[in-house]
């Protein structure tokens, strides 16, 4: 096949340069701009230092940018293939007897290599960072005063529980170790008979057996002044399981142990669909780029000659931000259980292949 010829390598490796240059400028924008972020969220703190925010900069930055992946292919693949057609390296290629689909075969293949690499080592990384990014916001935001700046925004997860001593909920601004360790606390609890009877507000909370251990605590009550405690202690029946599947965020966990992820909710009763979800996207990810290169190869193959470039340019870009607002819109109905999971990771690309396709063989064949 030419895909892995002499001329096809020529084209790869003009293509993988080409991603690799978008890809690199666009972290290195997003970097700059989460760092100015992060500074202004955490520039008063005195345990916020120039070193911590850039480390948790270079933490959050992988999560980020596996959703770039795509458009960094996309237009890397149309950069490369306008280059070709301005120097009419294509008209060459088509004069020796060769097709689209050969001199775009070595492209669509590199971009499937891309595809699986960044779902089985990519993700991974990107998954484990997250991870300790969350636990580097939990040091810095490691006093009741600072930790409660955030969830006194109102942002956050919450969490309904019950437990011997009657019923409480949870708020809480960040998460950390899968949602089994919760920053910047605050508990209201109810007796048996849904009656007030005291808030909480904590710097950060564990999950033990049977008990939420919180630090460095505030208790409030409606009959005594406000008490202070370095460990308080709040019972709950949750399990670390139920936690995990509800508070654990699915891109802090890597392609690997998602399936047990899954697994683990289903066997306690809880929705799973966010994590089949994020599962099936992942495992959808080197077909959506390939849907990309075959977007690019549609919008980038007509010859500078006949004029229309930046219309091409701009239907290019068009059709890949089209594409990508019908894949939330799938992910936003896969995660509420409208459609199922699968249908919802799949579809944008299989329909973005398959309509690519039928317009290259309009283009090729008439």
């Amino acid at each position: 096949m030419l895909a892995f010829g002499h001329l096809g390598r020529y084209f790869g490796r003009r293509f993988l340069g080409a991603v690799i240059v978008v890809f690199v400028s666009c972290v290195g924008l997003i970097a700059l701009v989460d760092f100015l972020e992060q500074t202004r969220r955490f520039g008063d703190r005195d345990n916020a230092g120039f070193i911590k925010i850039m480390q948790l900069v270079l933490l959050r930055l992988p999560s980020f940018t596996e959703q770039l992946l795509p458009f960094a292919v996309l237009i890397g693949a149309m950069g490369t293939f306008l280059t070709f057609s301005r120097r009419l390296e294509f008209v060459i290629a088509r004069s020796a007897g060769l097709s689209v689909w050969q001199f775009t075969g070595s492209s669509a293949v590199i971009a499937l290599v891309i595809g699986l690499l960044s779902v089985t080592v990519y993700n991974p990384l990107s998954a484990s960072m997250k991870e300790q990014a969350n636990k580097v916001e939990a040091s810095i935001l490691n006093s009741r005063a600072a930790a409660l700046d955030t969830s006194r925004t109102g942002a956050g997860v919450w969490l309904r529980q019950q437990s011997v001593d009657g019923q409480s909920i949870l708020q809480s601004g960040a998460t950390a170790d899968n949602g089994q360790r919760l920053l910047g606390v605050r508990i209201f609890s109810f007796n048996r008979d849904g009656k007030f009877v005291e808030r909480v507000e904590a710097a950060s909370a564990v999950l033990e057996e049977g008990n939420w251990v919180l630090t460095d605590a505030q208790v409030h009550s409606p009959t005594s002044e406000p008490q202070e405690y370095d460990t308080y202690l709040v019972s709950t029946n949750l399990t670390p399981e139920q936690v995990r599947g509800r508070m654990a965020s699915p891109d802090t966990l890597s392609f690997w142990t998602l399936p047990e992820a899954i697994e683990a909710s289903r066997r306690a009763g809880l929705r799973s669909e966010r994590y089949e979800l994020q599962y099936q996207v992942l495992l959808a990810r080197p077909l959506l780029l390939v849907t990309m290169v075959i977007i690019a190869a549609v919008v980038s193959l007509r010859m500078f000659r006949f004029g229309g470039v930046g219309k091409m340019i701009v239907g290019g870009v068009a059709a890949g931000f089209l594409l990508y607002v019908v894949a939330r819109l799938a992910e936003e109905l896969g995660e509420s259980g409208i459609i199922y999971p699968a249908a919802a990771a799949w579809f944008p690309a299989v329909f973005g292949a398959l309509m690519g396709c039928l317009v290259l063989l309009y283009q090729e064949d008439g």
